[in-house]
């Protein structure tokens, strides 16, 4: 395990400096916001009618995407024949390695720097930036389109009576009466979908260890790793639905890597309305042997080794849309990383995973989907290092799966990916890896490394309450 070089570190101190201003500009931002909300009308929110909640499991899939495929067959009608463990696989349970139900596959196709012109339409900005940049190595093995999965019977009751009866807080930054799924399957602006994202569908319960590597053009890595143990009330069917804010995540996370930061746990408490219920975070330091509330983390505060990817960014998108104004530009057809089987096989070594500029394209899987395209950008008066960001969601997941990201100068500053793969434990879609890509130092970051942990995530075990994740439980796990 290396360290990143020494200027590394050096932007890395400055970038931090300059997040502390932004905040401080924010919260004036925020200030200043407030007292025009307070002045103005309430914002209303349109609920999904009658005939939309009707073709929910009817001419739409239960959560709201398109049965059917597209014209040439590229894209396949929904089936959804597989709750849990698909027919013909073994599955040794949670914490076990993921047999692919499509290991038979071949690729249809490659793209490569050298024909990614012609499918430009079906590429994001920065898929078309990685094959510019990394010509010699970057390219995307396309394979079928499988859409097989789905979610409980609980979830997809969940969907219609979100759909029902969800409505974004007045100020945008909270939703009310939502549970088990996306809040809006019928989003009508880019708020509305924004927090369609956030509330997609996810495991209850998350433990295990994941390692992340930032892997610099020079080929040096910087290593880091946390535990993460983590209960999401909204996702557990035996919560019972509230017409108000729900708690949304508790979450502990015991920093495994580097040894200098062994031991540090921190406790995250969060809330579906950012507004009033600001996300509360607490800190055990095993120098100290204390804990104590820290301020909340939030918007581009750095995370990962070298402060490499954003809080907001973990996942693609988490946190309160606040800072952005989002727009939704509408479904497209895009090629994007899915049922991704092998990527975190333990089979497969860091080694030859992680390339010098991105994860070896041997493992990674691409097929073609549907994805709402949500655009935002940065509020005035408001800074981040993102003045501008795309997200690709897909439409029977839920989950956003690539993103593009733009500086002040608004020139494509970073892309990131979520691989993903539906779970048998869990029977959701899994974010598996994240990269992060720094298309100006040509450095990344992977995020969620499973491969070489032995350690691993286990979903959905149940067996926890709001009571295991509270300031007082913390000390005890640190002492």
């Amino acid at each position: 395990m290396s360290s990143p070089p020494s200027n590394t570190r050096s932007e890395n101190r400055k970038h931090t400096r300059r997040i502390a201003m932004d905040r401080r500009t924010f919260v004036k931002g925020v200030g200043a916001a407030a007292l025009v909300a307070a002045a103005g009308p309430r914002l209303g929110w349109a609920k999904a009618t009658a005939d939309e909640i009707a073709k929910l499991g009817t001419s739409l899939t239960p959560v709201g995407a398109v049965k059917e495929g597209n014209a040439d067959g590229s894209i396949v009608p929904w089936a959804g024949k597989w709750l849990g463990t698909p027919d013909g696989v073994s599955f040794a349970g949670t914490g076990k390695p993921l047999v692919s139900p499509y290991a038979g596959d071949k690729p249809l196709f490659t793209i490569t720097a050298q024909n990614y012109k012609q499918y430009a339409d079906k590429l994001s900005a920065g898929q078309q930036a990685m094959f510019e940049k990394y010509g010699a190595t970057f390219k995307m093995n396309v394979y079928p389109c499988h859409r097989d999965f789905r979610f409980s019977d609980w979830t997809h009751e969940q969907y219609k009576l979100n759909a029902q009866n969800a409505e974004l807080t007045p100020s945008g930054e909270g939703v009310t009466n939502v549970l088990g799924g996306c809040a809006f399957p019928f989003p009508k602006s880019g708020l509305e979908s924004i927090w369609s994202s956030i509330t997609a569908p996810k495991a209850f319960t998350e433990r295990g260890t994941y390692d992340e590597a930032v892997v610099y053009p020079d080929g040096n890595i910087a290593w880091g790793g946390q535990q993460w143990d983590i209960y999401a009330p909204p996702f557990d069917p035996n919560v019972q639905r509230s017409t108000g804010v729900i708690e949304s995540a508790f979450l502990f996370r015991s920093t495994t890597k580097p040894e200098r930061e062994r031991g540090t746990i921190t406790l995250v408490r969060e809330w579906w309305d950012f507004e009033k219920s600001p996300t509360q975070s607490y800190q055990y330091i095993p120098g100290t042997r204390r804990v104590k509330q820290v301020p909340e983390v939030a918007g581009d505060y750095p995370l990962g080794p070298g402060g490499f990817h954003t809080v907001d960014d973990t996942r693609l998108w988490t946190q309160s849309p606040r800072r952005y104004d989002w727009e939704l530009v509408g479904k497209k057809e895009f090629y994007v990383p899915y049922n991704n089987y092998e990527v975190d096989s333990p089979d497969i070594k860091y080694k030859d995973l992680l390339g010098k500029s991105h994860l070896n394209p041997e493992f990674v899987r691409w097929e073609l989907h549907r994805v709402w395209v949500l655009k935002a950008k940065l509020k005035p008066g408001i800074r981040h290092i993102y003045a501008a960001r795309t997200l690709y969601v897909e439409e029977d997941s839920g989950q956003p799966l690539m993103a593009d990201m733009y500086d002040a100068r608004q020139q494509l500053y970073r892309f990131a990916l979520n691989t993903v793969s539906y779970d048998y434990a869990a029977q959701v879609f899994v974010t598996r890896i994240t990269c992060y890509h720094d298309l100006i130092s040509g450095a990344y970051m992977a995020d969620r490394l499973t491969n070489e942990v032995s350690d691993k995530p286990k979903f959905n075990q149940g067996g926890r309450k709001l009571s295991d994740y509270t300031a007082e439980e913390l000390k005890r796990k640190g002492v």
